[in-house]
């Protein structure tokens, strides 16, 4: 995680408080605004009722510390600010104390619709509404523990964990299919493409299975794992994560459902 980075986040006064520019408050509000009419109808139900407790604001981006206090009163979580960029150990060690980090960077115009670091929209938007939902919150800590406590090797599995679930998560639910998955959720194209593409493979969730799928982060996911519903977390969280993290090294990974990524010419 901790890898090179264009972008510098930035630091809060003695208040707390940021200052961003009127540029960054308009690229937010244009984010925020089409994503909101993008995931109409298709972000799942609980993600909904996130946004409504927030009350993101449309026309600026929002303090921390506003979205940490319901947090705070909901699941007792808090957004906590990091560089652009953080390394494993420091990301497990945050989710296993409830701080879900946030890096203090918006992307630029010219990276509008897509970009790899996660930036505070993303942060923000994709994933703190779901946050306020119980099971959510409970298996996002039960992760950072475990990842807290893994070898350098196993972490490299439980990412696919995290990859597949609250970042690219499906639920299959009665109403069709909807998204939990941040990584989507705050993305237009990967909102229609998850969604609609028909090429793209939808696959119940098995941890084993999940464990064996090899991710790449820079194209759109060809393969999706799906819940029924957000409260299936608390089962996953029951099982023993670890035992069949080592079941899935056994057996090995999966042959790689894309291209491997072209080396950049020195």
């Amino acid at each position: 995680m901790a890898k090179a980075t264009n972008y510098v986040s930035k630091d809060a006064d003695e208040q707390g408080i940021i200052h961003w520019t009127d540029e960054e408050n308009a690229i937010w509000q244009e984010l925020i605004t089409r994503q909101l009419a993008c995931i109409k109808d298709k972000a799942c139900d609980e993600f909904v009722e996130g946004l409504e407790k927030l009350q993101l604001p449309t026309d600026r981006i929002p303090q921390l510390g506003d979205v940490s206090k319901v947090l705070q009163e909901t699941t007792g979580w808090q957004c906590h600010q990091v560089p652009a960029l953080i390394g494993f150990g420091e990301f497990f060690r945050l989710l296993s104390e409830k701080k879900f980090p946030v890096a203090t960077f918006i992307r630029t115009r010219e990276e509008l619709d897509y970009l790899q670091e996660p930036d505070i929209f993303h942060e923000i938007f994709g994933h703190c509404p779901l946050l306020t939902n119980p099971a959510f919150a409970d298996f996002t800590e039960a992760y950072g523990k475990l990842g807290l406590n893994a070898s350098k090797e196993d972490r490299v599995f439980l990412a696919r964990l995290y990859w597949f679930t609250i970042e690219f998560g499906l639920l299959d639910t009665e109403q069709g299919l909807r998204i939990y998955g941040g990584g989507i959720l705050s993305s237009p194209g990967e909102t229609k493409y998850a969604l609609e593409e028909p090429s793209v493979e939808r696959k119940k969730l098995d941890v084993v299975d999940v464990f064996r799928t090899p991710y790449r982060i820079d194209i759109m996911q060809p393969i999706y794992f799906m819940l029924n519903k957000v409260s299936d977390l608390n089962k996953l969280r029951a099982l023993d994560i670890m035992a069949l993290l080592a079941e899935a090294k056994a057996l090995g990974l999966h042959q790689p459902k894309f291209p491997p990524k072209e080396k950049k010419a020195s």
